[in-house]
């Protein structure tokens, strides 16, 4: 269903356009990397590595996204956009 979703502003919702934010975890809480998109509240994962931890934040990102259209909410916009290089 994720395909289909579109954000406040119009565009398709795509989970890589979000910036992610990452930190260690430490021994207490299990070790790894800890990963959360601040545009979408409550988004997080984790993962052994810096990789597995964003890997896993944007798939939360697909389901945070169905979550919020099924109950009748707005997909945020990302809140930063990178520029693209003109050709």
């Amino acid at each position: 269903m994720t395909a289909t979703l579109r954000t406040a502003d119009g565009a398709l919702f795509d989970p890589s356009a979000y910036e992610v934010h990452l930190r260690p975890l430490t021994e207490d809480e299990g070790g790894g990397w800890f990963a959360t998109i601040p545009d979408l509240p409550g988004c997080m994962g984790d993962g052994e590595s810096e990789a597995e931890a964003i890997m896993d934040v944007r798939s939360a990102a697909c389901e945070w996204a169905d979550a919020a259209v099924a109950d009748g909410e707005q997909i945020p916009a990302p809140s930063y956009r990178t520029a693209e290089a003109a050709e």
